[in-house]
């Protein structure tokens, strides 16, 4: 099976570490482990431009960005919050989706998407209520279990590691994701509008 880890922010972190860089390269070990295969896509390197519905061409990036957010069965979405919602250079990839609305399934039919935000203060829910609402609106499958990370409590201090208590978080988002699989043959049911 594939996962797809969806990097949302649109710029990289200090030394060119970022959180959200930390937190793929977490989740895609864990997957990996399972024996998953994992592609990271990351909003800031993906090269997609501004929506623009009356394009004639659809740019090469926004094709490849939407076969492989199609080609993975699990997803994990994760991004900072950014003013009460997610990143809008990641809103503005999950809006290209448009242009699968007449494949045969379309969108994000069945595919199963775990959440991750973080913020500084205690405010990321937030951040997953909008994620959660983009990915039912692209007919996807939220996992009923989502990580809203206080950013101060992420880290053990002076260190690059994370805290116990997120560790956990993603391990067992990773495993949630891994036991709910089952569910991924849905998509070749036909879909009733």
């Amino acid at each position: 099976m594939k996962v797809l880890v969806f990097n949302g922010v649109g710029a990289e972190g200090k030394n060119g570490i970022s959180t959200a860089g930390r937190i793929s390269n977490f989740i895609s070990k864990e997957f990996e482990k399972k024996g998953y295969q994992v592609q990271i896509f990351d909003v800031a390197s993906s090269g997609i431009p501004l929506l623009d519905t009356e394009l004639v061409s659809i740019p090469d990036a926004v094709i490849n960005m939407a076969e492989a957010f199609q080609a993975a069965d699990l997803h994990i979405w994760l991004a900072p919050m950014y003013h009460g919602s997610m990143p809008g250079a990641m809103k503005n990839c999950l809006d290209w989706l448009e242009i699968t609305s007449k494949n045969p399934i379309p969108y994000l039919t069945n595919k199963l998407v775990g959440l991750i935000c973080w913020a500084d203060g205690a405010q990321a829910m937030m951040g997953i209520n909008s994620m959660d609402n983009v990915a039912k609106s692209l007919r996807a499958w939220v996992l009923p279990y989502s990580i809203p990370i206080v950013k101060n409590d992420l880290f053990v201090e002076q260190s690059c590691s994370f805290s116990t208590i997120y560790q956990h978080k993603f391990e067992k988002m990773v495993t949630l994701m891994h036991d709910a699989k089952q569910f991924i043959h849905l998509e070749r049911m036909p879909i009733v509008n």
